[in-house]
């Protein structure tokens, strides 16, 4: 049978140094970056999703950054689809894949082959259910989608508006749960020989990093850059309730103090970086780096891991 050629993923919490470990691990072997960040898609959106500057890249070609307007929608479908594109083309220079992010769903929809439907966006039913969470609150659209798909709400939060709306509109427009769906597209035979590793650190010094990086967010101007995408956009399909955008915004709509907002912001980063652990901890391949190693070593540790 004929070798799949392989595609190394580096996945984990916010601020666990992903970034840092993929460019490092790129110039050893002659490797290419593709991200798995459904915020680092976004056009101006640099300090909020800490994309990596051009320095910090040092030459290493980085795809799936930076190519979608803050007013567009792009579907987890749209990232597979564009992901395997690069991947083939990373190959074909002979070079070697490294996929980098920490959205889950990315990740595992090239690993496990999982088909998403492009399900059109009924926009009549997405505005029914933007006035139910008006008038009656976040939680009785989470309960309803609890009865729907339990085993899909494990994973999602319950102030997770965007993923909570997700479930229930997969199953007004296909009459399949979000979870039914997986388990059919997952019969398909997984193209890519995929070596999976994840950043672990404690939790205290992973949210030590988390909150000292909101500061640096806003000392580099986070607050400008959204204010000037708000001048630039009418609206924001998922941009603006992003991580890191949505707290800025509430504090330039004047509905809390500054202090108010970066309290919040880390909170939520936080939270956030607990759901990512517990999403990626389900992966029953993955690999465990420590982050305290020396990024050597845990890049030896890949290198022992893929061959």
């Amino acid at each position: 049978m004929k070798e799949k050629p392989k595609v190394i993923v580096i996945c984990g919490p916010t601020a666990s140094g992903k970034t840092q470990l993929s460019i490092q691990l790129a110039k050893q072997i002659n490797g290419e970056i593709i991200s798995a960040d459904s915020m680092q898609i976004y056009k101006y959106m640099d300090i909020g999703t800490a994309k990596a500057t051009e320095e910090e890249k040092s030459g290493i070609q980085h795809y799936l950054l930076d190519f979608i307007s803050p007013n567009q929608r792009y579907s987890v479908a749209e990232y597979k689809k564009d992901a395997k594109k690069a991947i083939k083309q990373i190959l074909e220079k002979g070079k070697n894949p490294i996929i980098v992010g920490g959205t889950g769903l990315y990740v595992d929809s090239l690993i496990y082959e999982i088909e998403y439907d492009d399900i059109e966006i009924d926009e009549e039913y997405r505005k029914e259910l933007e006035n139910i969470e008006k008038e009656q609150g976040l939680e009785v659209l989470y309960e309803r989608a609890m009865k729907i798909d339990s085993i899909a709400m494990e994973k999602i939060s319950k102030n997770d508006k965007k993923r909570i709306m997700r479930i229930l509109e997969i199953y007004k427009s296909t009459g399949k749960t979000k979870t039914e769906q997986e388990i059919e597209s997952r019969k398909k035979e997984v193209e890519y020989d995929y070596h999976v590793f994840a950043i672990n650190w404690d939790r205290e010094i992973l949210y030590d990093r988390i909150n000292k990086r909101v500061d640096i967010m806003i000392e580099q101007g986070l607050i400008e850059e959204v204010k000037s995408i708000l001048n630039k956009y009418k609206e924001f399909p998922t941009a603006m309730q992003g991580l890191g955008y949505k707290e800025v915004v509430d504090y330039l709509n004047k509905n809390c103090t500054k202090e108010e907002m970066i309290e919040k912001l880390k909170m939520e980063t936080r939270r956030y970086a607990k759901r990512q652990l517990t999403w990626f901890r389900k992966n029953k391949q993955t690999i465990w780096l420590d982050g305290t190693n020396d990024i050597q070593n845990n890049i030896d540790i890949i290198l022992e891991g893929i061959n």
